[in-house]
Formats: structure tokens, sequence, C-alpha cells
């Protein structure tokens, strides 16, 4: 299997479960006993799904754009975007919320594009913090909007059930890039958004 074009390494389907029996072994676990006989293909199988965001270019979710909306310009947010991910440190799992807002010029996204780009990046290894910056920077780059915010609510794994054990804690992460960095009052619009203020 070719994972990410920057650093590509082929992989067999058997070597990716191999490696899997060989840390069941240094668990202590018997790979070979009838509970575990089939959990190296259904890790693999897991892991194919985790991190199919390496065989993507989140990019490209956003090239098809709509230009006919009678000269639309305020802000576009989409807000609770559920996502899974995995912290590159620990390889534990990252679930959280992506809240994402744009300004366009002539041309919109259809929504639910937004939600996969956050998928795209969300689906490898990652930190939270680069996380909300590639978000932010693929909208930027690909719409061309006037601005763009991006805030990131997340539970990390590697914190919650290692380490601190510190449960019911949360990272808050944001990104903002143009008239939403420059302009207070943009940018308070958008966090009004995201916070319920303006629900119906």
């Amino acid at each position: 299997m070719t994972r990410n074009k920057q650093f590509q390494v082929t992989v067999t389907q058997e070597q990716a479960e191999e490696a899997v029996r060989t840390l069941l072994r240094w668990s202590g676990e018997d790979p070979t006993r009838e509970g575990l006989r089939d959990t190296p293909k259904r890790v693999v199988r897991a892991y194919r799904e985790w991190f199919s965001g390496y065989a993507t270019d989140p990019a490209d979710y956003l090239r098809r754009t709509f230009e006919e909306v009678e000269g639309y310009d305020e802000m576009i947010v989409l807000r609770d975007i559920e996502f899974e991910s995995h912290c590159e440190h620990h390889m534990a799992p990252i679930i959280g919320r992506a809240h994402v807002g744009y300004l366009p010029t002539n041309k919109v996204v259809g929504i639910s594009k937004l939600a996969r780009v956050v998928d795209g990046y969300a689906r490898r290894f990652q930190v939270q913090e680069k996380l909300t910056a590639q978000i932010a920077h693929c909208i930027d780059e690909v719409l061309k909007p006037r601005g763009v915010g991006v805030v990131i609510d997340a539970v990390h794994q590697c914190m919650t059930t290692r380490g601190v054990h510190k449960r019911g804690v949360s990272m808050v992460t944001s990104k903002m890039l143009g008239a939403f960095r420059d302009d207070a009052r943009t940018r308070a619009e958008f966090l009004r958004f995201i916070d319920g203020g303006n629900r119906v």
C-alpha cells in the first residue's frame, strides 16, 4: 500500500498484519489464540479507513465552485463538523469538532466539501495545531476568499487514557486568515456564530 506522497513506502497487507502480531506478542498476548486470530486483519482494515486522508488531496474537494449566488458576499459558516483523527505522538485517537467560516469573493463551494476537507486532513497522523492550519490554508489557497476562520475543539485520548489521565479536558485551537485576522468585527461575528449565539 502506497501512502503519503511526500514519503512513499510500499507496505504489503501481510507485512502490516505481521506488525500487529508483533505488538500483540510484545504486549504479552498470544496472537494465535481464537479471540485474536483475526485481529491483525481487522486492525489493518481499520487503519486503512482511519488514515485514508493520505490517499486524497483535500484541495480537490474545493475545485468545483458555484458563481450564481446573486452577489452573496457575507460570511458562510459550517459549524460542529465532527471528526476523528490520531495523535502522531502516541497514535491515540483525537475526537472533536471543527467550525469553518469564510468570506467569499465571487464564488462559493458546496458545504459538504468543507466537511470533506476537514476529514481529508483529520484522517492522518496529526497534531491539532497543524490540522487547524492545514484546513484554513487549503480553503484560502483554493477559494481565494477575503478571509478564513477555523476553530477546532477536541479531546485527546493520549491525555485522557494515559500519562496525566485528565478526563473532561478539551483543547481549542484557531487559525484566522485575511479579514478574520485583520478585522476584529469579522472575527467577533464568526466567534458568535460558532458559540451558539446566533443559533435558530
